[in-house]
């Protein structure tokens, strides 16, 4: 090997080695904690495993099956029902997807929505709905991503954003299969296969909608408030360990400026328009 290229590689290795002993490091002084041992450390953050990223995986699940229920009942006779003209079952179903609402209340919210899609007697009923359901709906992965950053070190976060999506995603995978079921109660009560689509899963989402509703957490400083959860001692270990990390786990006062001024960053507005 040439000289220079092995001075080079020794460098490099020199600097990843350095990297990976700052961090961790890092972390050995997040897990430094004046109360709680490294075991019961990990026993609360598991704790709140299982009870928020479950919960949103659940959440997150059931919103990606409204986003393809539309498709099923297509399939299940939807547009020979309702005759749609000038306009595209995907363009309907891709209407769901824009606002900035709150998880639990729009959850609530457009259960009813879902349940009625059922019910409706035209396709003008059905885009109209689908756009308010789109208005309650589109919010919730921002939310859950910004709830699941605010509970977590960043050396911890990654692997919960990965393990909901996965869980809303492997879930999701059996929406077809659960859509075919439903179709076959086609004729019953007197309504069509794709009616029962959306009026069974509207009711499963409602079941969900209020589990949520109680399981659900805030944010950590008011995690002893929330309904058989942590108490006072360890709510205050996770803002510690927050605190630790990067100093921002009391939330600053809210104000406009802050709150619009990433409507001014270009890249939001390209990761909108990537996922039309």
């Amino acid at each position: 090997m040439h000289p220079e290229a092995h001075e080079k590689a020794v460098a490099n290795s020199a600097n990843s080695s350095d990297e990976l002993k700052m961090e961790t490091a890092s972390n050995s002084e997040i897990d430094n904690d004046p109360i709680y041992s490294y075991q019961e450390q990990r026993s609360i953050i598991h704790r709140v495993d299982r009870r928020l990223v479950v919960t949103c995986g659940l959440l997150y699940c059931f919103s990606l099956i409204d986003r393809g229920n539309l498709g099923a009942a297509s399939i299940a006779g939807l547009v020979s029902s309702l005759q749609p003209v000038g306009i595209t079952i995907k363009s309907i179903s891709r209407s769901d997807q824009y606002s900035v609402p709150r998880m639990t209340d729009d959850l609530m919210l457009d259960v009813g929505f879902r349940y009625c899609f059922g019910f409706v007697q035209s396709w003008t009923d059905m885009l109209a709905l689908r756009i308010i359901l789109g208005v309650f709906e589109a919010g919730i992965y921002p939310s859950i991503a910004y709830l699941l950053a605010t509970w977590y070190s960043r050396y911890d976060v990654g692997k919960r954003f990965s393990s909901f999506y996965i869980l809303g995603c492997i879930a999701n995978a059996f929406a077809g299969i659960l859509a075919y079921g439903l179709m076959q109660m086609d004729g019953l009560g007197g309504e069509a296969g794709w009616r029962w689509i959306f009026i069974m899963e509207g009711i499963m989402t409602c079941v969900v909608a209020l589990l949520a509703y109680f399981s659900l957490v805030d944010f950590p400083e008011k995690a002893d408030r929330s309904w058989r959860f942590l108490n006072k001692n360890e709510r205050d270990f996770i803002i510690r360990r927050i605190t630790k990390d990067r100093d921002d786990a009391i939330p600053e006062p809210f104000t406009f400026k802050r709150f619009f001024t990433p409507a001014l960053d270009l890249k939001i507005w390209m990761f909108a328009l990537a996922s039309l």
